[in-house]
C-alpha cells in the first residue's frame, strides 16, 4: 500500500521528546506519531459512539428551548422574599459562593 507523506512543524522541546519517547518504545518518530494518532482517534471514536445519544438528546432540547417565545422581564421588586432567595441559590449554583469580582474558571 502507498503511503501518504505528512509533514509538521513542532515546538523543537516537543521534537526531543517525542524522539525520546519514541526511542523508549523502540519505534522511530514516524512510527511512533502514527501510533499515538491512531489511538487517540480509536479513542474519539469510542466516546463519540457511546454519547451520541446524549448529545442528541442535548441538541433536541437546545433545537426546542431555541423555539420558546422569550420570557418577560421581571423587575426586582415584583419578586417576593422567597423568590428572591431562590433566584440567589440558583445563582450560587451556576456562578459558586465566590463574592469576588471574578468568575469561576477565569483568571483573576
Amino acid at each position: 500500500m502507498a503511503k501518504t507523506r505528512i509533514s509538521i512543524s513542532i515546538d523543537p522541546d516537543h521534537a526531543e521528546r517525542i524522539r525520546a519517547h519514541a526511542e523508549r518504545a523502540g519505534m522511530d518518530v514516524s512510527a511512533y506519531l502514527v501510533n499515538a494518532a491512531v489511538r487517540q482517534m480509536a479513542e474519539t471514536d469510542t466516546l463519540e459512539s457511546q454519547f451520541a445519544s446524549v448529545d442528541a438528546v442535548i441538541a433536541a432540547a437546545e433545537a426546542e428551548a431555541a423555539a420558546l417565545p422569550p420570557l418577560p422581564a421581571v423587575a426586582d421588586d415584583e419578586l417576593t422574599e422567597e423568590e428572591r432567595r431562590e433566584v440567589q441559590e440558583a445563582m450560587q449554583l451556576v456562578y459558586g459562593t465566590d463574592k469576588s469580582a471574578t468568575r469561576p474558571g477565569t483568571a483573576a
